[in-house]
């Protein structure tokens, strides 16, 4: 399970406080409602209830009381309903009130002389219990239905429920809103970082962006200064040593073309040992030229409108193949917006690799997929790649493809180095796959295509 990302946790962070806060506040302020509520109505329910039985006293008061009579004449609305039990019968104003509805212990509690409030439930509603005693045989009862104060607190709590739901929302909409602005800095970064792994060396943060982050923009920029030195040091030091070995290397060249013209004239093992010395300074002679065109692909790309097609084209030629084997989809003349100098090294390479051991090329396709993509496919007929070779064949120094045909010889996997580094600093890849007829199919892709 992936983790989530530091802006999800921030707003998650802002969502469960704000919901937290909300929850406390809205139960405080439930309890203190309830509470305030049930202690108003129990204070007019015990004053409405001692002056009813004021009244029922003096009604009693009498030889020969109507009880009935007494209680009838109670303004006690719809809210309050009375209740007397009197010489252990039970008497009240509707049939639906009983003495069943008295618990045994608040009974006791009033026949004894004193009087008693208790919550209960009357017909399944709540109410309020409030029991006087009027003498010793006497008590009077009132319940008083709390419907209305039940269905106040359903409504508050309704609402502080809604509430804060909508408090837990505005918390984490706070939090989106504030990780955006404070990760910016950050997304600054990010982009400058892409940036500088795509070449441009010359990105920096601006510093008074933020005041908070002026060290750490210092530092960065400062990282990468030192970045930027150390790889054209290094650019300088391997263009400074390749062109320093040019000059002794034509000298060996030289001598050894007077060798291969000489060779009638030496025996047969002097004549094998001029061929292999001029085989490898040949091999030296390349090797020297990419490590030359390595060093120039450490610098920035520059980017135009380009006639690929066209460019494939001048490599075939140059290589003495028909411009038949150029295929372009869409047809040629489209440009596309990429460097050129390091397409044309791309083509150049991939042709050359085919050349050299691949069987030479088949077919060298190029067209632009539905995102602005450019796509060029080389296909050679030679023995294929095999599978576990072919995450590091792009690699720098890894030995080619030849190495597994032709005994005795072997690629320096520096043509292939400089298809994926040029590839890179277009933001595109290089694969390498099998070809339906047989073979190898080397792939590049490329953002910038106007196909």
């Amino acid at each position: 399970m992936s983790r989530l990302g530091l802006r999800a946790r921030v707003t998650a962070a802002f969502a469960v406080g704000a919901a937290l806060l909300a929850a406390a506040m809205a139960l405080f302020s439930y309890d203190l409602t309830r509470r305030s509520l049930l202690e108003e109505r129990e204070r007019t329910a015990v004053r409405a209830a001692f002056f009813d039985a004021a009244v029922v006293r003096s009604g009693l008061d009498t030889d020969a009381p109507d009880i009935a009579a007494v209680l009838g004449s109670l303004d006690t609305g719809s809210a309050r309903r009375p209740l007397l039990h009197r010489d252990g019968r039970w008497y009240a104003r509707s049939a639906e009130i009983r003495g069943s509805s008295v618990p045994e212990e608040l009974r006791r509690t009033v026949s004894s002389g004193t009087p008693a409030v208790q919550r209960v439930r009357a017909d399944g509603q709540p109410a309020l219990l409030v029991g006087v005693p009027l003498s010793a045989t006497v008590s009077y009862y009132e319940i008083t239905s709390l419907r209305e104060v039940e269905e106040t607190f359903q409504l508050v709590a309704l609402t502080l429920t809604a509430v804060a739901i909508m408090v837990a929302g505005a918390g984490a909409a706070l939090g989106w809103y504030a990780t955006r602005h404070s990760l910016r800095p950050l997304t600054a970064v990010a982009d400058a970082a892409e940036r500088i792994a795509a070449g441009d060396l010359e990105t920096r943060l601006d510093p008074a962006t933020d005041p908070d982050l002026t060290r750490f923009s210092t530092s960065f920029n400062r990282m990468v200064e030192q970045l930027a030195r150390h790889l054209e040091r290094d650019r300088r030091f391997a263009a400074d040593v390749s062109h320093e070995l040019r000059s002794p290397l034509q000298t060996l060249a030289a001598a050894g073309s007077v060798l291969q013209r000489r060779r009638e004239h030496h025996d047969e093992r002097t004549a094998v040992a001029a061929g292999l010395v001029a085989d490898e300074i040949n091999r030296f002679q390349r090797l020297v030229d990419d490590l030359i065109e390595l060093a120039r692909a450490e610098q920035p790309t520059s980017r135009e409108r380009v006639d690929v097609a066209a460019l494939a084209g001048e490599v075939c030629h140059r290589h003495g193949l028909p411009a038949d084997l150029v295929r372009a989809v869409p047809p040629a003349g489209v440009r596309w917006h990429v460097d050129r100098r390091r397409v044309g090294q791309i083509l150049h390479n991939l042709v050359e690799n085919a050349v050299r051991y691949g069987g030479g090329p088949v077919a060298i396709r190029l067209g632009c997929d539905g995102d602005g993509t450019g796509v060029i496919e080389v296909d050679d007929d030679g023995p294929g790649v095999p599978v576990p070779d072919r995450e590091v064949i792009f690699d720098r120094f890894v030995r080619g493809r030849a190495a597994h045909d032709r005994a005795g010889t072997d690629g320096t996997g520096l043509g292939l180095a400089l298809v994926a580094e040029h590839a890179s600093a277009h933001g595109g890849r290089a694969v390498v796959t099998d070809r339906p007829e047989g073979g190898a199919r080397f792939r590049v892709e490329l953002p910038g295509c106007a196909g």
